[in-house]
């Protein structure tokens, strides 16, 4: 796909966020996109990046890599894929961002590892939005303790929540996730980033509070066939 035509995609995309964010009283400007090149190579990045787009969000660390080295310093990188003890260096030296924070033993594991001339790794909590999925996520009632101990650690900076509904979720689960964002903040924690939201529920996402959406089909297609 040609810079063009994801440059097309992504006003599509911005027109999107704004239309819903004038429906909340919010101001568009205040979502950010986080373009999801899973399974695409680095020429879609590289054709993002020309029509525009800064923040990429990739689920497997070692394909991320090439991408990474090709792209330069040109790109903001984000990790949003479940997080395994055997990848949390590729993580902790390679990216600029991680989401699916859930273990105390990972996020040790990226604070070690998290390299000392490196600025310190921008964390979220990935939070369970519903209590009937059994997707790995941290259940809301146990996110403060984890916050606690990622704001402990000098390597690592808390930045927010990061939230993934089950296909058909009520707005409720939305609203849930946002409303503990809230009650944090109240708590002192600082936090800047509520990440939720897809291409089929950015609207829901952006009205419920997102300040960050993570767009993959939308910008770029339908994902190759592994």
């Amino acid at each position: 796909m040609s810079k063009d035509e994801i440059a097309a995609r992504l006003n599509a995309v911005r027109a999107r966020i704004a239309s819903a964010a004038n429906r909340a009283g919010r101001d568009p400007g205040e979502i950010r996109i986080l373009a999801v090149t899973k399974a695409h190579g680095k020429d879609a990045v590289l054709a993002g990046l020309g029509a525009g787009l800064t923040q990429f969000g990739e689920n497997f660390a070692q394909e991320a890599l090439a991408k990474i080295g090709a792209v330069g310093s040109g790109a903001t990188w984000h990790f949003i894929g479940r997080l395994q003890s055997n990848k949390t260096r590729l993580v902790a030296e390679h990216f600029d961002w991680v989401h699916t924070a859930i273990r105390e033993r990972i996020v040790l594991r990226l604070a070690t590892q998290r390299p000392a001339d490196a600025p310190p790794l921008n964390a979220c909590i990935q939070v369970r939005m519903q209590a009937d999925d059994a997707r790995p996520a941290l259940p809301p009632e146990g996110v403060a303790e984890l916050a606690e101990l990622i704001r402990a650690q000098p390597r690592l900076k808390l930045r927010g929540l990061m939230g993934m509904p089950m296909p058909g979720a009520p707005r409720e689960a939305y609203s849930g996730l946002r409303s503990l964002f809230d009650r944090l903040n109240q708590a002192g924690m600082d936090l800047d980033t509520l990440s939720m939201g897809m291409t089929a529920d950015l609207e829901t996402a952006v009205e419920c509070g997102a300040t960050l959406v993570r767009v993959g089909t939308a910008l770029f297609g339908p994902r190759p066939q592994r």
